[in-house]
C-alpha cells in the first residue's frame, strides 16, 4: 500500500512537472522564422526578458525581419542575423533596448539572443542562434553578457544547414553565405488557433 502511495506521488509530481512546462510554452509567445531553408520556430522567454522580448516583437510585428539574412555564420559558435538585406544594406533600426543578460538563462545551443556591441545596452535588431553551449557569453554579477530570450522550439536542422552554407565570398562579410540565406517571412504564431499575429 506504502509503495503504491509513492508511484502514485511520483506519478503526480511528473504530471504536474510536464503541465507546467507544457504551460511555459505556450503562454510564452511563439515566432515562426520561414527562411530559404525552411521554418524555424521559436518560444521567447517573456517572463525572463521582458523587454528584450517587446523589442524584439516590435520588428517582427512591423515586418523588419521580412527579407533580412544572416550574415554572420560561424560553424561551431552561432549564426546570426536580422541585421541586413540580401545587397549587405544596413536597416534603420528602433531605439537600443536595455541589457536583460542577468536572467538566469544561459547561452545553451539552441537559445537565441541579441547580439549587441561592447556597450551592453546597445542591442536593436540583430540576434543569433547558438549552435552549441557558449556559456562564455553569460551575464554575471560584475560583467553583462548577451541576453538569452527564447529558444529554438521546432527546426534546429534548419539552424544547422544554414550553418553548413560555403561562406567566404563576400570581401566584407566573410562569415556570410555565399548565397544568402533570407528569412522570408518573420510573424507571430498564434498557440491557440495556429494563425501569425498581426
Amino acid at each position: 500500500m506504502k509503495r503504491l502511495s509513492i508511484i502514485n506521488a511520483l506519478c503526480t509530481a511528473t504530471l504536474l512537472c510536464l503541465s507546467s512546462l507544457a504551460l511555459a510554452v505556450t503562454n510564452n509567445p511563439r515566432v515562426e522564422l520561414e527562411t530559404d531553408l525552411g521554418t524555424i520556430e521559436l518560444v521567447l522567454y517573456a517572463d525572463k526578458a521582458p523587454k528584450t522580448v517587446e523589442n524584439f516583437l516590435a520588428y517582427i510585428d512591423s515586418g523588419f525581419y521580412n527579407g533580412t539574412i544572416f550574415h554572420r555564420v560561424i560553424p561551431g559558435f552561432m549564426a546570426q542575423g536580422g541585421g541586413y538585406t540580401f545587397d549587405f544594406q544596413e536597416k534603420p533600426t528602433l531605439d537600443p533596448v536595455e541589457n536583460e543578460s542577468d536572467n538566469g538563462l544561459s547561452n545553451a545551443r539552441g537559445t537565441i539572443a541579441m547580439a549587441r556591441t561592447n556597450d551592453p545596452n546597445s542591442a536593436t535588431s540583430q540576434f543569433f542562434i547558438n549552435l552549441v553551449d557558449n556559456s562564455r557569453l553569460d551575464g554575471s554579477a560584475d560583467k553583462p553578457g548577451y541576453t538569452v530570450f527564447g529558444k529554438v522550439l521546432l527546426g534546429m536542422s534548419v539552424v544547422q544547414q544554414i550553418a553548413a552554407e560555403p561562406r567566404g565570398q563576400h570581401k566584407a562579410f566573410t562569415d556570410a553565405p555565399n548565397m544568402a540565406v533570407r528569412i522570408l517571412k518573420a510573424q507571430r504564431k498564434d498557440s491557440d488557433t495556429g494563425d501569425s499575429g498581426q
